[in-house]
């Protein structure tokens, strides 16, 4: 889908931090914040980041491109929080000059010039190359490589999971033929969560959250049990047990990648990958149906391996669906949203991995009471998050209730609310910013 003319018309402890806080004082704005309604008519919404951690919403821009509204097309939900089950749907190029963000209703990603007052100007709209079939498509995470100048385009359902996108000096889009899976022999209807580049750029991490898509319960909520042959129940959490979630790819020179291995993920459902900004060779994994955060290790041969997940209190119900992670500048801390717990929890890296800080580490944010997770509890259904540059500042979407959240970090993990501005009902995704 070209564009024709007419369309385009951590932690809050380091020193670093503190002297960040001081300046960003006296210089009123300090930053941005964006986030796509992900509505029928999909748009990009813009907030001011101001010093003292709150946001101030100054422009909506159209995408171009359609959303699902609050359709979850993954369980067939009519409506519920985090629409795509995935991540990075938002995302800033390094240099902060081009954004990109999927249109997951029709299959189709956008470009945006990002000016010096952080204001986009839409630059292109280009189809995936996936068709839609049903009500909605699944475009939902992407991940870029300036310097092989291509955009990765993940979609929930399959075959074809991931597609390349040229990206040229100008932001234009262009859509290429190549296309890859994280499906297997033995399992054909994987959905996959999100993608993203090691930052040496030799590997492309896949998550997954289903072996087999979602079906349904009468009252809307996703069922994750199936029957075998036999009649025993099993879930479709994918690496539970089977010990194949997280799917790396090799990315070659120019670009396009090679086939995928397949590792064991250590906990049900692996659905986020974050690389600590310090360590390129270290990475987290945060797990929908895993009920914790793992550390994994990229060794000089790019061999993977992943330590078991570091639980949080599930007391409450499982899975807690600990869905999203934030990592503080510094790599001392990790943000942990709880999808269906309607909170936070963090984690502290120290010198022999992860350990709890604060479970969990905000108030619950209820919603309108009408969406229950996978372990039954009414959520508010928290999904993507952000931390800021300086890390003392933490945002995180909660769709059933219509909010943004802004906290304040605190040293020993907590968080204190200090802005919150309201959102479209149960459909925004994404959060990128500077």
């Amino acid at each position: 889908m070209g564009m024709t003319k007419g369309d385009v018309m951590g932690m809050g402890v380091s020193k670093e931090a503190s002297m960040s806080r001081q300046v960003g004082m006296s210089s009123g704005q300090v930053g941005h914040l964006y986030i796509q309604t992900n509505e029928t008519r999909n748009a990009i919404i813009h907030y001011r980041r101001s010093a003292n951690g709150e946001i101030t919403e100054v422009e909506r821009t159209a995408t171009g491109g359609a959303g699902s509204g609050v359709f979850k097309p993954i369980s067939g939900q009519e409506s519920a929080p985090n629409a795509f089950e995935g991540a990075g749907s938002v995302i800033l190029s390094a240099d902060r000059k081009l954004l990109f963000t999927t249109n997951g209703g029709d299959n189709s990603i956008s470009s945006f010039a990002v000016g010096e007052d952080g204001r986009l100007t839409l630059l292109d709209v280009c189809a995936s190359g996936n068709p839609v079939e049903g009500r909605s498509g699944t475009a939902k995470s992407l991940a870029y490589s300036a310097a092989k100048g291509m955009l990765y385009v993940l979609h929930s359902f399959g075959p074809d999971h991931v597609r390349l996108m040229s990206v040229d000096g100008e932001g234009k889009l262009t859509a290429r033929p190549e296309r890859y899976t994280v499906n297997t022999h033995d399992k054909p209807n994987r959905v996959s969560t999100m993608v993203v580049l090691s930052p040496d750029e030799k590997l492309v991490f896949v998550g997954t959250t289903f072996d087999e898509p979602a079906s349904a319960n009468p009252d809307g909520s996703p069922i994750i049990w199936v029957r075998r042959p036999g009649g025993s129940l099993r879930s479709i959490a994918s690496n539970a047990p089977d010990p194949d979630g997280l799917a790396v790819f090799p990315m070659r020179e120019d670009g396009t990648l090679g086939t995928a291995k397949f590792h064991d993920a250590k906990g049900g459902s692996p659905f986020y990958i974050a690389f600590l900004h310090h360590q390129p060779d270290a990475f987290l994994v945060g797990y929908a149906v895993g009920d914790g955060v793992s550390m994994g290790k990229i060794d000089a041969n790019g061999k993977v391996t992943i330590n078991p997940p570091v639980k949080i209190d599930t007391s409450a119900g499982q899975p807690s669906e600990l869905c999203w992670l934030s990592v503080s500048p510094d790599d001392r801390t990790v943000y942990a949203t709880n999808f269906g717990y309607s909170n936070v929890s963090t984690y502290h890296i120290n010198g022999k991995g992860l350990e709890i800080a604060k479970d969990p580490a905000c108030s619950k944010v209820p919603g309108d009471g009408t969406f229950r997770a996978l372990n039954g509890v009414v959520s508010s259904g928290p999904s993507d998050n952000w931390i800021s540059p300086d890390g003392a500042y933490f945002y995180q979407i909660y769709g059933n209730a219509s909010k943004l959240v802004g906290y304040a970090t605190r040293p020993d993990g907590s968080l204190e609310e200090v802005t919150s501005v309201a959102i479209p009902y149960n459909s925004p995704q994404g959060l990128a910013g500077f």
